[in-house]
């Protein structure tokens, strides 16, 4: 059984190294990885283990936010190329593991059926101290587990969305993102051999801030438009707006957050990747004010943009409402202009009838008067023709 990754990655070095050696362990055959235009030493990094054979390297230096396509292409070569069973399509903050931690990736899969096709694998966000500079392998080790309307007071949408798993096919399609593949699923593996993403998504400041802006100005020039709630551009605009520092300090749980959060379930510790000693970037720790300071800031500016929101809200319901009496008044002019126009009808229809009225009594009083002069006039040249006669009796008498 052969197992795949597929990687596309951008400035990446304080984490990649650590990324590429754990799924090794894990018995990954061929990681197929991406560059895409990295500068801060990454691209040299996967050329060694390129080099010694267990990273098949490709290079894109362009940032035109082609992941889907590129990743596909990945995805197929795994199978044309590589021959493998299974594939799966991984960021360089995501640690594949089983969920039985006695097993290895590859005994996992050795143990999950090709006729699945394909299934989801939920991914855990990794929760710990911020921090200034550092990969966060040895800090980042409370499994996030925050209701949503928790993540909402702290300007988070969600907890971040499951990957897919996939057999080798030479046809597959992988979504922007990784979510979801063309391969429908037919089930789940049995829960003893079941995996899950262990994801580190903000590392350090320096790391966040610094893919923040790669990520936003690849859009701008993309051509691309993703929804005005994609997390990497909502940070993106506080990135320009010199608030995502606060932003950055406020989602990580303080000291006493993350004790009373052990203790309610909140947060759970899982030491999985620190235990492995992988080599990443030491930590560099914000100076306690320093974070203090920014996690009050990012409160204020968090709860003031949710008094904007329900003033928008407002505003929203307010133009829906006017638009309802809007169209309300419309139908109301509608008909009340067909009631006018069937009124003026009903009433030139009448004022028709009463002028034939008036024609048709005009008419026969003429036919009258006409009948009448007419006998006068029949009967004026009977007695004249009967006035000679007289005269000559007369005349005779």
């Amino acid at each position: 059984m052969r197992l795949a990754m597929t990687l596309m990655v951008r400035d990446e070095a304080d984490i990649i190294e650590a990324m590429l050696e754990h799924h090794l362990q894990q018995g990954i055959d061929i990681i197929i990885a991406t560059d895409n235009g990295s500068v801060d030493g990454t691209t040299e990094i996967l050329e060694r283990y390129a080099a010694a054979g267990t990273v098949d390297l490709r290079h894109h230096p362009v940032h035109d936010k082609r992941q889907a396509e590129m990743v596909t292409q990945m995805a197929r070569d795994a199978k044309t190329l590589h021959d493998a069973d299974w594939v799966l399509n991984a960021d360089a903050d995501e640690f594949w593991v089983p969920n039985n931690r006695s097993l290895t990736l590859k005994e996992a899969f050795e143990n999950i059926p090709t006729d699945l096709h394909s299934f989801t694998v939920p991914v855990v966000d990794m929760i710990g101290a911020p921090a200034a500079e550092g990969s966060g392998l040895d800090r980042l080790i409370y499994r996030d587990r925050r209701p949503v309307d928790e993540l909402n007071r702290v300007g988070l949408l969600a907890h971040s969305t499951h990957d897919a798993a996939h057999i080798g096919d030479p046809e597959v399609n992988v979504a922007q993102g990784n979510h979801y593949v063309s391969l429908a699923s037919h089930g789940e593996p049995d829960p003893a051999y079941m995996i899950e993403v262990l994801h580190l998504p903000w590392r350090s400041w320096k790391q966040y801030e610094h893919k923040v802006r790669n990520a936003g100005s690849a859009y701008e020039v993309s051509g691309l438009t993703p929804s005005p709630n994609h997390h990497g551009m909502r940070d993106y605009r506080r990135l320009l707006g010199g608030t995502l520092l606060s932003y950055y300090l406020v989602r990580h749980p303080s000291v006493e957050e993350f004790e009373a959060g052990l203790a309610d379930g909140r947060f759970m510790l899982d030491r999985t990747v620190s235990d492995e000693h992988l080599s990443g970037q030491s930590d560099v720790p914000f100076a306690d004010d320093l974070t203090t300071l920014g996690q009050a800031t990012g409160r204020a500016l968090i709860a003031e943009a949710a008094r904007i929101a329900e003033l928008e809200d407002e505003l929203i319901r307010a133009a829906a409402d006017a638009d309802a009496l809007r169209a309300e008044a419309a139908e109301i002019e509608a008909e009340l202009g067909a009631r006018l126009e069937r009124e003026k009808k009903a009433a030139d229809e009448h004022i028709r009838s009463l002028e034939a009225q008036v024609q048709a009594f005009h008419d026969r009083k003429i036919v009258k008067a006409a009948d009448w002069a007419g006998a006068r006039a029949r009967e004026a040249q009977r007695e004249a023709k009967k006035l000679p006669g007289t005269l000559k009796n007369l005349r005779r008498r």
